[in-house]
Protein backbone atom coordinates (compact mmCIF):
# COMPACT_ATOMS: atom_id res chain seq x y z
CA UNK A 1 0.00 0.00 0.00
CA UNK A 2 2.83 2.37 0.85
CA UNK A 3 4.60 1.33 -2.23
CA UNK A 4 1.65 2.76 -3.89
CA UNK A 5 1.47 5.29 -2.74
CA UNK A 6 4.96 6.01 -3.31
CA UNK A 7 4.65 5.72 -6.68
CA UNK A 8 1.43 7.29 -6.78
CA UNK A 9 3.43 10.33 -5.03
CA UNK A 10 5.64 10.37 -7.78
CA UNK A 11 3.70 10.18 -10.42
CA UNK A 12 1.80 13.21 -9.10
CA UNK A 13 5.62 15.09 -8.99
CA UNK A 14 6.17 13.85 -12.06
CA UNK A 15 2.51 15.44 -13.57
CA UNK A 16 3.63 18.39 -11.23
CA UNK A 17 6.95 19.38 -13.47
CA UNK A 18 5.50 18.32 -16.20
CA UNK A 19 3.24 20.60 -15.59
CA UNK A 20 5.36 23.23 -14.42
CA UNK A 21 7.51 23.04 -17.67
CA UNK A 22 4.37 23.23 -19.98
CA UNK A 23 3.45 26.62 -18.01
CA UNK A 24 7.16 27.94 -18.29
CA UNK A 25 6.77 26.89 -22.45
CA UNK A 26 3.25 28.57 -22.44
CA UNK A 27 4.42 31.53 -21.18
CA UNK A 28 6.81 32.04 -23.83
CA UNK A 29 4.58 31.52 -26.56
CA UNK A 30 2.08 33.40 -25.40
CA UNK A 31 4.40 36.44 -24.56
CA UNK A 32 5.32 35.78 -28.50
CA UNK A 33 1.46 35.63 -29.64
CA UNK A 34 0.82 38.93 -27.29
CA UNK A 35 3.88 41.05 -29.42
CA UNK A 36 2.40 39.50 -32.45
CA UNK A 37 -1.44 40.60 -31.44
CA UNK A 38 0.04 43.90 -30.62
CA UNK A 39 1.88 44.30 -33.66
CA UNK A 40 -1.52 43.32 -35.60
CA UNK A 41 -3.46 45.82 -33.80
CA UNK A 42 -1.22 48.78 -34.56
CA UNK A 43 -1.20 47.82 -37.80
CA UNK A 44 -4.75 47.82 -38.30
CA UNK A 45 -4.91 50.91 -36.18
CA UNK A 46 -2.69 52.55 -38.75
CA UNK A 47 -5.05 51.18 -41.98
CA UNK A 48 -8.65 52.47 -39.62
CA UNK A 49 -6.71 55.47 -39.00
CA UNK A 50 -5.50 55.90 -43.10
CA UNK A 51 -8.83 54.97 -44.27
CA UNK A 52 -10.96 57.18 -42.28
CA UNK A 53 -8.89 59.95 -43.35
CA UNK A 54 -9.14 58.75 -46.66
CA UNK A 55 -12.69 58.99 -46.06
CA UNK A 56 -13.09 62.42 -44.70
CA UNK A 57 -10.45 63.96 -47.73
CA UNK A 58 -13.28 62.60 -50.42
CA UNK A 59 -16.04 64.19 -48.61
CA UNK A 60 -14.72 67.35 -48.08
CA UNK A 61 -13.79 67.40 -51.37
CA UNK A 62 -17.38 66.31 -52.65
CA UNK A 63 -18.59 69.19 -50.72
CA UNK A 64 -16.40 71.62 -51.87
CA UNK A 65 -17.48 70.38 -55.93
CA UNK A 66 -20.85 70.55 -54.68
CA UNK A 67 -20.51 74.33 -53.19
CA UNK A 68 -18.55 75.41 -56.32
CA UNK A 69 -21.34 74.38 -58.80
CA UNK A 70 -24.14 76.07 -56.88
CA UNK A 71 -21.95 79.35 -57.09
CA UNK A 72 -21.36 78.97 -60.90
CA UNK A 73 -25.11 77.80 -61.22
CA UNK A 74 -26.03 81.22 -59.46
CA UNK A 75 -23.32 83.44 -61.10
CA UNK A 76 -25.15 82.03 -64.40
CA UNK A 77 -28.91 82.05 -62.88
CA UNK A 78 -28.40 86.25 -61.76
CA UNK A 79 -26.74 87.05 -65.41
CA UNK A 80 -30.12 85.48 -66.95
CA UNK A 81 -32.18 87.03 -65.01
CA UNK A 82 -30.53 90.56 -65.20
CA UNK A 83 -30.32 89.97 -68.63
CA UNK A 84 -33.94 89.06 -68.53
CA UNK A 85 -34.79 92.16 -66.82
CA UNK A 86 -32.60 94.61 -68.80
CA UNK A 87 -34.10 93.28 -71.75
CA UNK A 88 -38.11 92.69 -71.12
CA UNK A 89 -38.55 94.39 -67.95
CA UNK A 90 -40.39 97.41 -69.18
CA UNK A 91 -43.15 94.54 -70.83
CA UNK A 92 -42.85 92.94 -67.05
CA UNK A 93 -43.74 96.29 -65.20
CA UNK A 94 -46.27 97.31 -67.46
CA UNK A 95 -48.14 94.14 -67.50
CA UNK A 96 -47.81 94.09 -63.32
CA UNK A 97 -50.79 97.21 -62.55
CA UNK A 98 -53.31 95.25 -65.18
CA UNK A 99 -52.83 92.10 -62.89
CA UNK A 100 -53.18 93.19 -59.14
CA UNK A 101 -55.62 95.61 -60.16
CA UNK A 102 -58.18 92.32 -60.97
CA UNK A 103 -57.38 91.33 -57.38
CA UNK A 104 -60.45 92.04 -55.29
CA UNK A 105 -60.98 91.32 -51.49
CA UNK A 106 -64.27 90.11 -50.14
CA UNK A 107 -65.35 92.95 -48.49
CA UNK A 108 -68.24 94.50 -49.45
CA UNK A 109 -65.66 97.55 -49.88
CA UNK A 110 -63.13 95.74 -52.74
CA UNK A 111 -59.63 97.02 -52.96
CA UNK A 112 -57.62 96.83 -56.24
CA UNK A 113 -53.92 96.27 -55.80
CA UNK A 114 -52.08 98.26 -58.75
CA UNK A 115 -48.47 99.27 -59.41
CA UNK A 116 -47.63 102.99 -61.06
CA UNK A 117 -44.57 103.55 -63.46
CA UNK A 118 -43.02 104.53 -60.06
CA UNK A 119 -43.20 100.57 -59.04
CA UNK A 120 -44.84 101.77 -55.87
CA UNK A 121 -47.82 99.80 -54.59
CA UNK A 122 -51.03 102.00 -54.67
CA UNK A 123 -54.07 100.43 -52.45
CA UNK A 124 -57.59 102.43 -53.65
CA UNK A 125 -61.00 101.38 -52.39
CA UNK A 126 -63.25 100.27 -55.37
CA UNK A 127 -66.04 99.28 -53.64
CA UNK A 128 -69.53 97.33 -54.72
CA UNK A 129 -70.97 100.97 -52.69
CA UNK A 130 -69.90 103.00 -55.34
CA UNK A 131 -70.86 100.76 -58.30
CA UNK A 132 -74.38 101.15 -56.70
CA UNK A 133 -74.46 104.61 -56.83
CA UNK A 134 -72.78 105.52 -60.31
CA UNK A 135 -75.27 102.57 -61.90
CA UNK A 136 -78.08 103.85 -60.27
CA UNK A 137 -78.10 107.86 -60.04
CA UNK A 138 -78.83 108.04 -64.38
CA UNK A 139 -82.76 106.90 -62.82
CA UNK A 140 -82.42 108.91 -59.76
CA UNK A 141 -84.45 112.53 -60.48
CA UNK A 142 -85.03 115.50 -58.77
CA UNK A 143 -89.05 116.97 -59.03
CA UNK A 144 -88.56 121.16 -58.81
CA UNK A 145 -92.00 122.30 -57.85
CA UNK A 146 -93.29 125.67 -59.41
CA UNK A 147 -95.62 128.11 -58.58
CA UNK A 148 -97.94 131.65 -59.37
CA UNK A 149 -97.00 133.33 -56.89
CA UNK A 150 -97.59 137.14 -56.23
CA UNK A 151 -95.01 139.37 -57.36
CA UNK A 152 -94.96 141.59 -54.40
CA UNK A 153 -96.65 141.49 -51.60
CA UNK A 154 -96.84 144.07 -48.97
CA UNK A 155 -97.32 142.31 -45.20
CA UNK A 156 -97.02 145.30 -43.04
CA UNK A 157 -99.58 147.52 -44.72
CA UNK A 158 -100.93 150.43 -42.68
CA UNK A 159 -103.14 153.27 -44.16
CA UNK A 160 -101.50 156.12 -41.88
CA UNK A 161 -97.98 154.54 -42.24
CA UNK A 162 -98.46 154.76 -46.05
CA UNK A 163 -99.83 157.77 -46.41
CA UNK A 164 -97.33 159.62 -44.49
CA UNK A 165 -93.89 157.92 -45.85
CA UNK A 166 -95.28 157.72 -49.56
CA UNK A 167 -93.03 160.51 -50.84
CA UNK A 168 -90.33 158.30 -49.34
CA UNK A 169 -91.26 154.72 -50.45
CA UNK A 170 -93.34 154.79 -53.59
CA UNK A 171 -97.06 155.03 -54.40
CA UNK A 172 -99.61 153.18 -52.65
CA UNK A 173 -101.54 152.65 -55.94
CA UNK A 174 -98.35 151.35 -57.69
CA UNK A 175 -97.76 148.65 -54.63
CA UNK A 176 -102.08 147.15 -55.13
CA UNK A 177 -101.48 147.00 -58.67
CA UNK A 178 -98.20 144.72 -58.24
CA UNK A 179 -100.19 142.77 -55.53
CA UNK A 180 -102.15 141.48 -58.72
CA UNK A 181 -99.07 140.13 -60.64
CA UNK A 182 -97.47 137.13 -60.62
CA UNK A 183 -94.64 134.81 -61.74
CA UNK A 184 -93.94 131.68 -61.58
CA UNK A 185 -91.50 130.40 -58.27
CA UNK A 186 -89.83 127.86 -57.45
CA UNK A 187 -91.57 127.08 -54.12
CA UNK A 188 -90.20 123.12 -53.40
CA UNK A 189 -88.63 120.26 -54.51
CA UNK A 190 -88.39 116.53 -53.67
CA UNK A 191 -86.74 112.86 -55.30
CA UNK A 192 -88.45 110.16 -57.29
CA UNK A 193 -87.16 107.12 -59.18
CA UNK A 194 -87.41 106.17 -62.91
CA UNK A 195 -89.85 102.57 -62.90
CA UNK A 196 -90.18 101.98 -66.43
CA UNK A 197 -88.08 102.87 -69.77
CA UNK A 198 -91.48 105.29 -70.87
CA UNK A 199 -91.08 107.55 -68.26
CA UNK A 200 -92.98 106.34 -65.27
CA UNK A 201 -91.71 108.11 -62.06
CA UNK A 202 -92.62 107.11 -58.14
CA UNK A 203 -92.19 109.63 -55.57
CA UNK A 204 -94.00 110.91 -52.35
CA UNK A 205 -97.38 112.21 -52.07
CA UNK A 206 -96.47 114.89 -50.08
CA UNK A 207 -94.19 115.90 -52.16
CA UNK A 208 -96.83 116.39 -55.81
CA UNK A 209 -99.73 116.96 -52.98
CA UNK A 210 -100.52 120.48 -54.74
CA UNK A 211 -102.89 120.21 -57.93
CA UNK A 212 -102.28 123.53 -58.64
CA UNK A 213 -98.03 123.32 -58.43
CA UNK A 214 -95.96 122.56 -61.68
CA UNK A 215 -93.71 119.92 -61.53
CA UNK A 216 -90.58 119.40 -63.44
CA UNK A 217 -88.31 116.70 -63.39
CA UNK A 218 -84.44 116.61 -63.92
CA UNK A 219 -82.97 114.00 -64.73
CA UNK A 220 -78.71 113.08 -64.15
CA UNK A 221 -77.75 114.44 -66.81
CA UNK A 222 -79.57 117.70 -66.49
CA UNK A 223 -82.07 117.43 -68.85
CA UNK A 224 -85.43 118.63 -67.99
CA UNK A 225 -89.01 117.19 -68.55
CA UNK A 226 -92.41 118.93 -67.87
CA UNK A 227 -94.22 116.07 -65.32
CA UNK A 228 -97.92 114.88 -64.90
CA UNK A 229 -99.55 112.92 -61.98
CA UNK A 230 -101.22 109.98 -62.68
CA UNK A 231 -102.36 108.92 -59.53
CA UNK A 232 -102.22 110.00 -56.03
CA UNK A 233 -102.51 107.13 -53.19
CA UNK A 234 -105.35 108.25 -51.25
CA UNK A 235 -103.92 106.82 -47.99
CA UNK A 236 -99.92 105.80 -49.03
CA UNK A 237 -97.34 108.50 -48.88
CA UNK A 238 -96.88 107.43 -52.78
CA UNK A 239 -97.88 109.15 -56.17
CA UNK A 240 -96.68 108.01 -59.97
CA UNK A 241 -95.56 110.78 -62.00
CA UNK A 242 -95.09 110.58 -66.08
CA UNK A 243 -92.82 112.38 -68.24
CA UNK A 244 -92.79 112.28 -72.00
CA UNK A 245 -89.98 110.25 -74.02
CA UNK A 246 -88.63 106.80 -73.87
CA UNK A 247 -85.61 104.76 -73.51
CA UNK A 248 -85.21 106.31 -70.17
CA UNK A 249 -82.63 104.15 -67.35
CA UNK A 250 -84.88 102.38 -64.52
CA UNK A 251 -83.84 101.17 -61.31
CA UNK A 252 -85.21 97.30 -60.65
CA UNK A 253 -87.41 96.86 -57.32
CA UNK A 254 -86.31 94.68 -55.25
CA UNK A 255 -87.95 92.57 -51.77
CA UNK A 256 -88.98 94.15 -48.97
CA UNK A 257 -89.91 91.45 -47.28
CA UNK A 258 -86.48 89.43 -46.93
CA UNK A 259 -84.92 92.98 -45.63
CA UNK A 260 -82.87 91.76 -42.39
CA UNK A 261 -81.44 94.26 -40.07
CA UNK A 262 -77.70 95.42 -40.00
CA UNK A 263 -77.94 94.97 -44.07
CA UNK A 264 -76.23 97.79 -46.41
CA UNK A 265 -78.67 100.80 -47.27
CA UNK A 266 -78.08 103.56 -49.64
CA UNK A 267 -80.04 106.54 -50.02
CA UNK A 268 -79.77 108.81 -52.96
CA UNK A 269 -82.20 111.93 -53.82
CA UNK A 270 -81.70 115.81 -54.38
CA UNK A 271 -80.80 116.72 -50.56
CA UNK A 272 -81.96 120.11 -49.50
CA UNK A 273 -83.75 120.73 -52.53
CA UNK A 274 -80.45 121.95 -54.29
CA UNK A 275 -77.85 118.98 -54.19
CA UNK A 276 -78.88 116.47 -56.79
CA UNK A 277 -77.96 113.07 -56.58
CA UNK A 278 -76.44 112.99 -53.50
CA UNK A 279 -75.99 109.60 -51.98
CA UNK A 280 -75.50 108.58 -48.10
CA UNK A 281 -74.51 105.07 -46.99
CA UNK A 282 -75.95 103.13 -43.60
CA UNK A 283 -77.13 100.02 -42.28
CA UNK A 284 -81.50 99.23 -42.12
CA UNK A 285 -81.51 100.06 -38.44
CA UNK A 286 -85.21 98.49 -38.06
CA UNK A 287 -88.21 97.22 -39.56
CA UNK A 288 -92.00 97.41 -39.53
CA UNK A 289 -91.78 100.97 -37.21
CA UNK A 290 -94.72 102.61 -36.85
CA UNK A 291 -94.84 106.67 -36.72
CA UNK A 292 -96.89 109.43 -37.07
CA UNK A 293 -95.05 111.97 -39.55
CA UNK A 294 -96.24 115.82 -39.59
CA UNK A 295 -95.21 118.33 -42.60
CA UNK A 296 -94.49 121.36 -40.31
CA UNK A 297 -97.98 123.03 -41.33
CA UNK A 298 -99.99 121.29 -39.19
CA UNK A 299 -100.79 117.88 -41.45
CA UNK A 300 -99.81 114.46 -40.09
CA UNK A 301 -100.01 111.12 -41.15
CA UNK A 302 -99.52 108.02 -39.86
CA UNK A 303 -97.10 105.60 -41.28
CA UNK A 304 -96.71 101.55 -40.61
CA UNK A 305 -94.54 98.91 -41.09
CA UNK A 306 -91.88 101.40 -42.45
CA UNK A 307 -88.21 100.59 -43.03
CA UNK A 308 -85.59 102.32 -40.19
CA UNK A 309 -82.51 103.26 -41.51
CA UNK A 310 -79.62 105.41 -40.54
CA UNK A 311 -78.40 106.48 -44.15
CA UNK A 312 -79.32 110.49 -43.95
CA UNK A 313 -82.75 111.32 -45.28
CA UNK A 314 -82.64 115.12 -45.34
CA UNK A 315 -85.25 117.43 -46.61
CA UNK A 316 -85.60 117.22 -50.92
CA UNK A 317 -84.53 113.08 -50.69
CA UNK A 318 -88.42 112.31 -50.18
CA UNK A 319 -89.70 110.56 -52.93
CA UNK A 320 -85.93 108.87 -53.50
CA UNK A 321 -84.98 105.53 -53.50
CA UNK A 322 -83.27 103.13 -50.65
CA UNK A 323 -80.95 100.83 -52.24
CA UNK A 324 -79.62 97.62 -51.53
CA UNK A 325 -75.96 95.98 -51.96
CA UNK A 326 -77.47 94.64 -55.52
CA UNK A 327 -78.79 98.00 -56.67
CA UNK A 328 -82.25 97.14 -55.97
CA UNK A 329 -85.05 99.52 -54.70
CA UNK A 330 -85.86 98.37 -50.87
CA UNK A 331 -88.02 101.47 -50.31
CA UNK A 332 -88.73 104.97 -51.14
CA UNK A 333 -87.58 107.57 -48.47
CA UNK A 334 -90.04 108.95 -46.95
CA UNK A 335 -89.37 110.65 -43.51
CA UNK A 336 -86.73 111.94 -40.75
CA UNK A 337 -86.77 112.12 -36.84
CA UNK A 338 -86.49 115.93 -35.83
CA UNK A 339 -84.17 116.25 -33.13
CA UNK A 340 -82.37 112.75 -33.96
CA UNK A 341 -79.28 111.98 -35.62
CA UNK A 342 -79.53 109.22 -38.40
CA UNK A 343 -82.78 108.12 -37.86
CA UNK A 344 -84.96 108.46 -41.40
CA UNK A 345 -87.52 106.00 -42.43
CA UNK A 346 -88.78 104.39 -46.36
CA UNK A 347 -91.68 102.78 -47.42
CA UNK A 348 -91.13 99.07 -48.07
CA UNK A 349 -91.25 99.12 -51.79
CA UNK A 350 -93.39 95.81 -51.56
CA UNK A 351 -96.34 97.86 -50.15
CA UNK A 352 -95.73 100.20 -53.24
CA UNK A 353 -95.46 97.21 -56.55
CA UNK A 354 -99.79 96.96 -55.74
CA UNK A 355 -99.90 100.18 -56.83
CA UNK A 356 -97.46 100.55 -60.09
CA UNK A 357 -99.05 97.79 -61.57
CA UNK A 358 -102.49 99.14 -61.03
CA UNK A 359 -101.21 102.40 -62.98
CA UNK A 360 -99.22 100.39 -65.21
CA UNK A 361 -102.52 98.74 -66.47
CA UNK A 362 -105.23 100.99 -65.91
CA UNK A 363 -103.90 104.17 -65.59
CA UNK A 364 -104.94 104.63 -62.08
CA UNK A 365 -104.84 103.33 -58.23
CA UNK A 366 -107.91 101.28 -56.98
CA UNK A 367 -108.18 101.48 -53.34
CA UNK A 368 -110.23 98.07 -51.73
CA UNK A 369 -112.66 99.35 -49.37
CA UNK A 370 -114.77 97.68 -46.44
CA UNK A 371 -116.17 100.73 -45.24
CA UNK A 372 -116.28 100.29 -41.16
CA UNK A 373 -114.39 102.76 -38.48
CA UNK A 374 -112.73 100.63 -35.43
CA UNK A 375 -110.23 100.50 -33.04
CA UNK A 376 -107.94 97.32 -32.92
CA UNK A 377 -108.71 94.96 -29.61
CA UNK A 378 -105.40 94.66 -27.34
CA UNK A 379 -105.28 93.37 -23.90
CA UNK A 380 -106.40 97.08 -22.29
CA UNK A 381 -109.60 97.27 -24.23
CA UNK A 382 -110.27 93.53 -23.63
CA UNK A 383 -110.20 93.61 -20.07
CA UNK A 384 -111.59 97.23 -19.93
CA UNK A 385 -115.15 96.16 -22.40
CA UNK A 386 -114.72 92.51 -21.09
CA UNK A 387 -114.45 91.37 -24.09
CA UNK A 388 -113.54 87.15 -24.96
CA UNK A 389 -110.81 87.94 -27.22
CA UNK A 390 -107.93 90.35 -27.16
CA UNK A 391 -107.48 90.51 -30.35
CA UNK A 392 -109.69 92.17 -33.77
CA UNK A 393 -111.23 95.13 -35.07
CA UNK A 394 -114.09 96.39 -32.36
CA UNK A 395 -116.46 98.42 -34.73
CA UNK A 396 -117.48 102.25 -33.18
CA UNK A 397 -118.26 105.34 -34.30
CA UNK A 398 -116.02 108.21 -34.19
CA UNK A 399 -115.98 111.30 -31.87
CA UNK A 400 -117.80 113.64 -34.33
CA UNK A 401 -121.76 113.17 -35.18
CA UNK A 402 -120.91 111.94 -39.02
CA UNK A 403 -118.22 109.82 -37.87
CA UNK A 404 -120.59 106.64 -38.36
CA UNK A 405 -119.04 103.24 -37.13
CA UNK A 406 -120.05 101.56 -40.58
CA UNK A 407 -120.68 103.36 -43.82
CA UNK A 408 -124.29 103.32 -45.20
CA UNK A 409 -124.20 101.46 -48.62
CA UNK A 410 -120.73 99.96 -48.28
CA UNK A 411 -119.88 96.42 -48.29
CA UNK A 412 -119.94 96.13 -44.79
CA UNK A 413 -123.42 97.83 -44.67
CA UNK A 414 -124.12 95.01 -47.35
CA UNK A 415 -123.03 92.27 -45.05
CA UNK A 416 -124.41 93.70 -42.04
CA UNK A 417 -122.26 94.45 -40.05
CA UNK A 418 -122.77 96.83 -36.88
CA UNK A 419 -121.38 98.90 -34.80
CA UNK A 420 -119.84 97.16 -31.84
CA UNK A 421 -119.05 94.13 -33.99
CA UNK A 422 -115.44 92.68 -33.68
CA UNK A 423 -114.13 91.45 -36.89
CA UNK A 424 -111.79 88.81 -35.61
CA UNK A 425 -110.15 87.07 -38.91
CA UNK A 426 -110.00 87.86 -42.67
CA UNK A 427 -109.71 84.49 -44.70
CA UNK A 428 -107.82 83.27 -41.91
CA UNK A 429 -105.81 85.49 -40.92
CA UNK A 430 -106.41 87.40 -37.10
CA UNK A 431 -106.56 91.01 -36.87
CA UNK A 432 -103.97 92.29 -34.62
CA UNK A 433 -102.10 95.65 -33.71
CA UNK A 434 -99.29 94.63 -35.92
CA UNK A 435 -101.58 93.06 -38.88
CA UNK A 436 -104.74 95.64 -38.59
CA UNK A 437 -107.43 95.80 -40.56
CA UNK A 438 -106.55 97.90 -42.82
CA UNK A 439 -103.17 95.91 -43.82
CA UNK A 440 -105.05 93.15 -44.70
CA UNK A 441 -107.69 94.51 -46.77
CA UNK A 442 -105.17 96.17 -49.13
CA UNK A 443 -103.68 92.96 -49.90
CA UNK A 444 -106.76 92.35 -52.09
CA UNK A 445 -107.72 93.87 -55.05
CA UNK A 446 -111.38 95.78 -55.99
CA UNK A 447 -113.97 92.71 -56.83
CA UNK A 448 -112.21 90.08 -54.58
CA UNK A 449 -114.60 88.31 -52.46
CA UNK A 450 -113.72 88.30 -48.52
CA UNK A 451 -114.95 85.66 -45.30
CA UNK A 452 -115.11 87.48 -42.26
CA UNK A 453 -115.01 85.60 -38.75
CA UNK A 454 -116.86 88.27 -36.95
CA UNK A 455 -117.87 88.08 -32.90
CA UNK A 456 -121.03 89.68 -32.53
CA UNK A 457 -123.55 89.61 -29.58
CA UNK A 458 -121.86 86.87 -27.75
CA UNK A 459 -121.20 84.21 -30.55
CA UNK A 460 -119.35 83.93 -33.73
CA UNK A 461 -120.15 83.77 -37.58
CA UNK A 462 -118.75 84.00 -40.78
CA UNK A 463 -119.38 86.90 -42.76
CA UNK A 464 -118.39 86.99 -46.84
CA UNK A 465 -118.00 90.27 -48.12
CA UNK A 466 -117.25 91.65 -51.89
CA UNK A 467 -114.92 94.41 -51.81
CA UNK A 468 -115.36 97.57 -53.83
CA UNK A 469 -113.44 100.64 -54.52
CA UNK A 470 -112.94 103.68 -52.57
CA UNK A 471 -114.95 106.46 -53.83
Amino acid sequence: MENYKNKNNISENLDEKIDDKEISNNSQHTDTIQKKERQNFKERDRKSEHYFLEKKNKKELAIGKILLISVIVSILAGGFSGGLVFLYGHRIFSWLPNKFSKINTLDNRNKNVQVNSNEKIVVKEESAIIDVIKKSSPAVVSIVITKDVPRYRNFFYDPFFDDFFSPFYGNKQNDKNKENQTEKQKVGGGSGFIISSDGLIVTNKHVVEDPDADYTVILNNNKEYKASVLARHPYLDVAILKIKGKNFPVLKLGDSDKLEVGQTAIAIGNSLGEFANSASVGIVSGLKRNIVAGSGFGQTEKLNNIIQTDAAINPGNSGGPLLNIAGEVIGINVAMAQGAENVGFALPINSVKKTIQQVTKEGKISIPFLGVRYVVVNDEIQKENGLPNNYGALILRGKRIGDLAVVPGSPADKAGLVENDIILEINGQKVTEKNTLSDIINRYNVGDEITLKVWHKGKEKLVKVKLEARK
